[in-house]
């Protein structure tokens, strides 16, 4: 077994070339971006002609992945947890119809909110579309389940959640590989209907996901990435998902925990181990990383006569990142904390790098707004949102991938006029796209502001879908040709871009300025790159 280090991400990815996969499908979402990343620029991944381009969205994606399987071939899909929301029907879906070719959705969930609207866990919507979920506690774990996972997708004949967490997916590892497999040869489904979800098919397919039920369980219940750890003090029993299986044991000296232990990373639960540690403990506590979805799944198990210790009843925070010193504390065990910071050392807030285009829109944007009261910028997800704090203090929405569009338009429907839109050039293409449609449709007074810097630039610039596409775009849905306005936002064209943007806000309809400058960072990071190269020649 060759061993290499590597980040959680990287050994996802790593296993699912491994496991025989075509293709990826994603768009960057932290802590989810690597993956594909690492596809992308590995060496067998490029022989074997693996499919590794960005998706312009988390839906397109997971339709094309789906797409593959229908064809026979294993797909490994990644978004973070938001990015679940925008493929939830996809979703849903795929988990009625089913498989043919193996497919792996690797779910990054971001507890805490490092760079995220919330704390979602995505075990809920997979408990919800009943289908298998993976969840590592470690690098090797990680490798493994994407490894095994698309074998476990084809075994259960649905798709598979792979879910990892911030903590996991940006540690490292060292972890052994296994031989790759060859890729799946091109089958049609045996059932030519299989993926027609007219209601006379989804009635009988949705039957048999609920017959697959049983077999979920029991690959559960026999599951290497399940056990049961025997222990001498039985006052308490732990049960483990995920990750938290190593806080548990970093609390002990040489990891040997006292107490009976269920590590759980493969569910549906197993039953079996749960209901032996109920009848051996006096006590549950559940360690679990996001949401208290075991924790709440036992009361179907025990009823109410077991106490359940967890983040329901106050033992562990009910919200942010579980680790190391909250196990401890849940356990009675005395925590070390840190000396306290100065006052005199201030926290540093992120902020728009230096030089960046959105800064000389935003001081432009803002000498237009000072005719108005506040509160009529509506934004959107992406570095660009940084214009809701100083010194620009712009925007004042931010809510979910194209909602400015919608959002801006819903204000102008109620009367609240001017009403601007921001969006970046990924975000638009991503899901801003139809809000403009309907703009257009319903001949709505907004201004849009389309921030062009031709990147994915929150989450390590990768190429937008957008680039090179966006006025056609704008055109092809209907807006006035008259009224899609080009600027390059620097400080020398300041007086330009409040002149244009006052032209527009006169204007009663919808209205674009695409303000279009590379990002900074990408252009650097492109120097480099190339440097780089010519050094190695």
């Amino acid at each position: 077994m060759h061993k290499n280090l590597l980040l959680g991400v990287e050994a996802i990815g790593q296993g699912a070339i491994d496991g025989g996969i075509s293709g990826v499908y994603a768009y960057p979402g932290t802590p989810s971006t690597e993956i594909t990343e690492y596809i992308q620029s590995n060496r067998l991944a490029r022989e074997r002609n693996v499919h590794r381009q960005w998706s312009v969205n988390e839906k397109t994606a997971l339709e094309a992945a789906l797409g593959m399987s229908y064809a026979g071939k294993r797909s490994l899909v990644c978004m973070k947890h938001v990015g679940l929301n925008v493929a939830a029907d996809p979703f849903v879906n795929a988990c009625v119809t089913g498989i043919n070719g193996g497919l792996v959705l690797t779910v990054a969930d971001d507890p805490s909110m490092h760079s995220s609207q919330n704390e979602q866990d995505s075990r809920f919507y997979a408990k919800f579309a009943m289908i298998p979920v993976l969840e590592p506690a470690n690098q090797q774990e990680a490798y493994d389940m994407a490894y095994e996972g698309l074998e476990l997708s084809e075994k259960v004949a649905t798709p598979v959640m792979l879910r990892i967490t911030t903590r996991l997916a940006h540690s490292r590892a060292g972890v052994g590989t296994r031989p790759p497999k060859a890729e799946n040869e091109l089958k049609l489904p045996g059932n030519p209907k299989q993926f027609l979800l007219l209601p006379a098919y989804a009635r009988r397919y949705y039957q048999s996901l609920l017959d697959k039920q049983p077999l979920m369980q029991q690959l559960s219940e026999e599951s290497p990435f399940n056990f049961y750890l025997e222990g001498t003090d039985k006052s308490l029993g732990i049960i483990c998902c995920g990750i938290s299986y190593n806080y548990l044991l970093e609390n002990f000296v040489g990891q040997k925990c006292p107490y009976p232990v269920v590590k759980i990373s493969q569910y549906p639960l197993p039953e079996k181990m749960i209901k032996r540690l109920e009848a051996e403990c006096d006590e549950i506590l559940v360690l679990e990383e996001g949401y208290p979805l075991v924790e709440e799944l036992l009361t179907d198990f025990f009823g109410k006569g077991k106490r359940i210790l967890g983040r329901l009843d106050g033992t562990l925070p009910r919200t942010g990142e579980l680790n190391p010193d909250h196990v401890a504390k849940a356990l009675g065990k005395e925590v070390q904390t840190g000396f306290p910071v100065p006052e005199v050392v201030a926290n540093r807030p992120p902020a728009l790098c230096q030089g960046c285009g959105h800064q000389d829109v935003y001081f432009a944007l803002n000498e237009v707004l000072k005719e108005f009261g506040p509160g009529r910028v509506f934004s959107d997800i992406g570095c660009y949102t940084l214009g809701a704090l100083p010194p620009y203090n712009t925007v004042d929405t931010c809510v979910d991938m194209g909602a400015s569009i919608t959002m801006a338009k819903g204000a102008s429907d109620a009367g609240f006029q001017p009403a601007f839109a921001v969006i970046g050039d990924s975000t638009f293409t991503h899901s801003g796209i139809t809000g403009l449609l309907e703009c257009v449709v319903e001949n709505a007074n907004i201004t849009v502001i389309i921030l062009d810097n031709e990147a994915v630039a929150m989450t390590g610039g990768q190429d937008s879908a957008a680039k090179g596409r966006i006025e056609k775009i704008c055109e092809g849905v209907g807006v006035d040709p008259q009224h899609i306005r080009l600027v390059v936002p620097l400080r020398k064209n300041y007086d330009e871009m409040v002149q244009i943007i006052r032209e527009e806000l006169a204007f009663k309809g919808v209205s674009v300025i695409i303000a279009r400058r590379p990002c900074i960072q990408k252009i650097a990071r492109t120097k480099r790159e190339q440097q780089a190269g010519e050094q190695s020649e």
